[in-house]
């Protein structure tokens, strides 16, 4: 009699990116637990203020043509007009500002839309501390909300997108390297923005 072993599956796209990228993506979610960004409206203006800055820098890589055609949907996922919304909620100035990122190739932009979709799956934890404050979907915490089909579904199509784009090694490693300069931006705007 033989025994059929189970074999490992191969891992996919997402979970070898998530893989290459836990390391920086830990640090940085330490850092904003540190920064303490929900013990106080005002520790949360700064939060939404980093927030902005690392939006702004993804909102064009949501417009993107190539982008939506490689994503599709892409474009409806953009949450930057809802965080300008919640600053102003909070009595800020929701300045204009231009992306820093400079020209990012196909698969260094897809690393940053990794980082921008995996913190909206993030922001279920986050929207219950805005609570606290008193924030909501309807006021100061717009862009934590949920989709209305369900978090855990966005993120699933999203994965399932993901995991279906026709990336050679090489872009695969260069979409990592983007996923932690988009983590590395996010933790220097913490550093400078909390102090």
């Amino acid at each position: 009699m033989q025994i059929e072993l189970d074999r490992p599956t191969e891992a996919t796209r997402i979970q070898r990116l998530k893989a290459m990228t836990t390391g920086t993506h830990d640090t940085l979610d330490k850092r904003i637990m540190r920064a303490e960004p929900f013990a106080s409206r005002e520790r949360y203006a700064l939060f939404l203020d980093v927030q902005h800055h690392f939006h702004a820098d993804v909102a064009p890589l949501y417009a993107d043509e190539d982008l939506n055609h490689r994503l599709p949907g892409l474009a409806d996922r953009n949450r930057f007009e809802a965080l300008r919304q919640d600053i102003a909620d909070l009595g800020g100035v929701a300045e204009k500002l231009a992306a820093t990122t400079g020209p990012l190739t196909p698969a260094a932009a897809l690393g940053w839309v990794y980082v921008a979709e995996g913190s909206n799956l993030g922001a279920a934890f986050l929207r219950k501390e805005a609570a606290k404050i008193g924030l909501s979907d309807d006021f100061g915490a717009r862009h934590l909300a949920g989709h209305p089909d369900g978090r855990g579904l966005h993120w699933r199509n999203f994965v399932a997108a993901y995991n279906d784009l026709p990336l050679t090694e090489a872009e695969e490693l260069e979409a990592a390297e983007g996923a932690k300069a988009a983590f590395r931006r996010v933790h220097a705007l913490v550093d400078e923005i909390f102090g």
